[in-house]
């Protein structure tokens, strides 16, 4: 059993190198020299170790505004979808009324939608609105339901509950509210929290929203910061070492989130596909 297994674990280690290597590599070009970084032969492991990258970083580039700026429009949009989605997902599998498996399809057809299909009405919307220039179309909408795939996954989820533990709550006297409050709710965080990390993700490294309904730079989220910083760098030809070094902070929480949720967000996307 030990021998057939030691082919496998080879074949993931590989694999794994295979896909660490770019964040080692940017790590690495992080504490680099420009002439450093040009060398030939590549060296994955500088020498020295150039620190003054991470420390140059805080005196030329606004990293901490633009971060605030994301944790902002981050906690609004993970916030929204935690709030709404449940509600419109247990609606969907615990409830019962007039056209909503019809419904529910015209949900499930706006997953076929590009996104650049919605991109002008949206745009028009939002402007009409007076919300252009302003971090409210960042967020916002993950307050309706955050989307139809959380939604869907939610409902997925939901549907694998035993529907005996709402009898028994109903002949207690219980309401759907009460219900969906004291019983689902504390039965769904691995779905919760794979929704949240993909909210999470989505927010953090959205880069087309804020470059469409951001004009002034002091309310640019990160992604949109290092986009025009790596500009300035490419026409200054330098700098790419503090490049890379705000790029490798930029990484990290996304990185750490996933990490510490990982149990949950593997358990939630097995347990979301047992009923369909």
């Amino acid at each position: 059993m030990l021998q057939s297994s030691v082919p496998r674990h080879i074949i993931l280690i590989v694999i794994s190198i295979f896909f660490v290597f770019p964040l080692l590599w940017l790590l690495s070009t992080s504490l680099k020299t420009d002439l450093q970084v040009f060398v030939v032969p590549p060296e994955l492991i500088p020498k020295p170790f150039l620190w003054k990258n991470y420390i140059n970083l805080w005196i030329y580039f606004p990293y901490f505004l633009f971060l605030k700026n994301t944790v902002l429009v981050v906690v609004l949009s993970v916030s929204g979808v935690l709030l709404t989605a449940p509600l419109v997902g247990y609606a969907f599998a615990r409830l019962r009324w007039p056209g909503r498996d019809f419904f529910f399809l015209v949900l499930l057809g706006t997953m076929m939608l590009p996104s650049q299909v919605t991109l002008i009405p949206l745009y028009l919307l939002f402007s009409k609105l007076g919300w252009v220039n302003t971090f409210m179309p960042l967020w916002v909408p993950a307050w309706f339901g955050g989307g139809a795939f959380f939604i869907f996954l939610i409902r997925q989820f939901l549907m694998s509950i035993p529907r005996d533990l709402e009898e028994s709550a109903f002949i207690d006297g219980a309401g759907y509210v009460r219900i969906y409050t004291h019983i689902m709710l504390p039965l769904i965080p691995p779905v919760l929290t794979t929704v949240a990390i993909f909210q999470f993700m989505g927010s953090w490294n959205d880069f087309i929203g804020p470059l469409i309904y951001l004009n002034d730079q002091s309310k640019f989220t990160l992604s949109l910061g290092l986009r025009i910083f790596q500009q300035q760098s490419s026409q200054s030809q330098g700098e790419i070492g503090m490049m890379m070094a705000a790029t490798v902070i930029t990484v990290i929480p996304v990185i750490v989130f996933f990490f510490l949720a990982q149990k949950k967000f593997i358990e939630g996307v097995v347990l979301s596909g047992i009923k369909a």
